[in-house]
């Protein structure tokens, strides 16, 4: 009897025990959240945050401003914000124009800086310009197999997939995102017409025109589209040809536009004093004028020469 009260007398002090050190000791030690959660992603950088906050700055400004530049990003095939596109050519600005210090001074510094937007410009336009060369050479084979998909019993939206899935780019970007736009609840004929506005593409203003008809007044579609993509790929042999035969004028054309510069950057390195001499008068100074003036107005002319518009 006596043992049995020891046990529970032990037992009680022993829970008493238990329970004070419970309610009397520190609270648990906490795990680090990042051992924790292992997969958790920690939150932006300030530079992220900085980056963040100056390309919405940037985008307000544009919005204000009306500054039209997305289209030209969307031409160029560029997936980037205008407002991420121009704080990327800002920042780009601000690096060269501190090269420029380092190196030399605040002419070259000034000269750097005004040269980067111009050639993100340049580039833009040069981008442009081949993703619709590009898209103009793929035409014709685009809809040949828009052709065979109608005649294999496809539908319209579903021949148009079949050619975003196996054409080359640009011609599978432009068609998904027509397929996209109709998708969502816009007409074919509107997001057509944006597709030709877009790429410059006048081949394809007939194609979107010869599809508005047949949906209008019907017809076998595979038949129109073969006797447009005929008359599109004899251009388009026309076009090489003529290409060819004016790459020649072309070439002319760039050697004498970079032969002034050229001789200029000579002469300044072989003798320095005899292009200095335009600098100590009137005379010199109006030379040169004369000489920039000439040589714009020779530029124009030999673009006129060798470019043609089909």
């Amino acid at each position: 009897m006596a043992s049995a009260a020891a046990m529970g007398i032990t037992a009680c002090a022993l829970a008493l025990f238990i329970g004070g050190y419970l309610l009397l000791s520190p609270g648990p030690v906490r795990v680090p959240r990042d051992r924790r959660r292992p997969a958790h992603e920690a939150g932006p950088t300030v530079l992220a945050s900085t980056a963040t906050a100056a390309t919405a700055l940037v985008g307000r400004a544009l919005r204000w401003r009306g500054a039209p530049g997305a289209s030209a990003l969307e031409q160029a095939g560029i997936r980037m914000r205008l407002q991420d596109f121009v704080f990327l050519v800002m920042v780009t600005a601000l690096a060269a124009g501190a090269l420029g210090l380092v190196v030399s001074g605040p002419l070259l510094a000034i000269v750097l800086a005004l040269l980067v937007p111009v050639g993100a410009r340049i580039l833009l336009v040069i981008r442009a310009s081949r993703r619709r060369t590009a898209f103009a050479d793929q035409l014709d084979d685009s809809l040949q197999l828009m052709a065979s998909s109608l005649r294999a019993g496809h539908s319209l939206l579903q021949a148009m997939a079949s050619v975003s899935r196996e054409a080359e780019e640009p011609t599978s970007e432009e068609f998904a995102r027509v397929i996209n736009e109709t998708r969502v609840g816009r007409e074919l004929g509107e997001a057509l017409e944006e597709t030709a506005a877009r790429m410059g593409s006048e081949d394809f203003v007939w194609v979107t025109q010869a599809i508005a008809i047949n949906r209008e007044v019907g017809g076998n579609l595979a038949e129109v589209l073969d006797g447009v993509g005929e008359t599109i790929r004899e251009r388009n042999q026309i076009r090489r040809q003529v290409k060819a035969l004016a790459a020649e004028g072309k070439l002319s054309a760039y050697v004498l536009m970079a032969l002034p510069f050229g001789i200029t950057a000579f002469l300044s390195w072989a003798n320095p004093q005899y292009l200095a001499r335009f600098t100590q008068s009137l005379a010199g100074y109006a030379l040169i004028a004369l000489s920039i003036v000439l040589l714009i107005a020779g530029g124009v002319w030999l673009r006129k020469v060798v470019s043609f518009r089909f």
